[in-house]
């Protein structure tokens, strides 16, 4: 069953009426919007009152016209005057006194209809199909089909972009975290329900605060995971906020969600069960404030000679992979200090003979290097540095290395 609505001087509302009722909408013209209604009668009594709720949410005078072929229900929004529901297979006699210029079609097949003295739909429907194939072709028949209800098309409907977005603007201008919280969980709550009723989620949430006398506070959650918790959101937010609150009251809220297909993910049965990807997300947002963000997340190597170098990426949980197998021979382990301890050493034939440190202290009973390594001389923490390896009285193997730009030696880490 399909549903028209004809009225002049406001598509924009006739579109978004018809918004209300289905999700399938056909735009026709500027004054005409076409929808299906199939599966509306479990919520109305039948067609009359999908019709009356249609005028009602309008809201201005509007034909409604409602048939089982979506071209009937368009020429009888447009050629009868309020309210018209067409029972099946009652198509031809309900259109039959419209006239013609209702029905598309090319100037001369017009002219050729008139000339015959055809005015309505039902002195067009009674012509002989084989005779109007004969004279009119192709075109003559679709009309004929039309003028009858038996048009057939399917519904071509509009295709709008996903855009979840919500802006609040504020009578009074907002100082504290806590009130600023409350509206933002109203703009979440409407966004996440938005994205459930689509099957949907989000995996980037974008913040913009207009402040009074100050530029914009923005701020972008990208998430690991995609989510659509209204309450684990907000949470991010918040923790995001106490980490760079706005420098000034808030005039404005505007809150964009990026929407992309939820998570599916199929557990081991022998697995060891993962933190939910939510809490985590909280969790770390939490260490984020305690401790910086530079010093949380996942190490990740340099592309440099530079000892121990490395840098700090976003967390990622790395997926389970088949152990690699054992190494055929024996291999040490350096467990570095960070930060490296400071020692004293002892220098006798320009060999380290005794090393005390907080962590090890001792003799020297072998040693082996020195191995030298230096670089990035051209910027303020270049390094150049002579490295050791001991073995000291107390039986464990150290890595020594001096810091040759101010002669100071240092602990580096133990081997296992």
């Amino acid at each position: 069953m399909y549903a028209c609505l004809h009225a002049a001087g406001n598509p924009a509302l006739l579109v978004e009426c018809a918004r209300q009722f289905s999700p399938h909408i056909e735009e026709i013209s500027d004054d005409t919007v076409l929808l299906d209604i199939r599966g509306l009668g479990r919520m109305f009594m039948g067609s009359e009152e999908i019709a009356a709720a249609l005028v009602n949410r309008a809201g201005l005078a509007v034909d409604v016209a409602i048939a089982s072929d979506a071209d009937a229900a368009v020429f009888a929004a447009r050629g009868i005057r309020g309210i018209t529901v067409i029972p099946p297979g009652r198509e031809a006699d309900v259109l039959a006194p419209l006239t013609l210029n209702l029905l598309p079609g090319s100037p001369e097949t017009a002219g050729i209809l008139n000339a015959w003295g055809i005015r309505t739909f039902g002195e067009f429907a009674a012509l002989p199909p084989l005779g109007v194939a004969a004279r009119l072709g192709s075109e003559g028949t679709y009309l004929q089909n039309l003028a009858l209800g038996q048009g057939g098309r399917q519904l071509n409907p509009i295709e709008s972009p996903l855009q979840f977005e919500e802006e609040l603007e504020l009578d009074d201008p907002v100082e504290l975290l806590e009130p600023l919280a409350f509206l933002l969980s109203r703009l979440l709550n409407n966004l996440c329900a938005r994205l459930i009723s689509r099957a949907l989620a989000t995996d980037q949430v974008q913040l913009s605060l207009t402040l009074e006398n100050a530029a914009p506070h923005e701020c972008v959650l990208r998430l690991p995971v995609p989510m659509r918790d209204s309450k684990t959101l907000l949470k991010l937010l918040q923790l995001e906020l106490d980490a760079r609150p706005p420098v000034a009251p808030v005039l404005k809220i505007r809150l964009l969600l990026k929407p992309v297909k939820p998570r599916t993910q199929q557990h081991g049965l022998f697995l060891a069960r993962s933190p939910e990807p939510a809490k985590l997300e909280i969790t770390l947002a939490r260490l984020c404030n305690l401790l910086g963000a530079e010093n949380v997340g996942t190490p990740a190597l340099l592309d440099t000679h530079r000892p121990d170098a490395f840098r700090m990426n976003r967390f990622a949980p790395c997926r389970v992979q088949a152990e690699a197998p054992l190494p055929t021979s024996a291999t040490l382990v350096l467990r570095r200090y960070r930060p490296p301890q400071h020692a004293q050493v002892l220098i006798r034939d320009e060999k380290p003979v005794h090393v005390a440190a907080a962590p090890a202290r001792g003799k020297v009973v072998e040693c082996v290097g020195p191995w030298r390594t230096s670089g990035a001389w051209w910027l303020r923490d270049a390094w150049d540095q002579d490295e050791w390896d001991v073995a000291l009285s107390d039986g464990a193997l150290y890595r020594i290395h001096e810091d040759r730009r101010t002669g100071r030696w240092f602990l580096e880490g133990s081997y296992d």
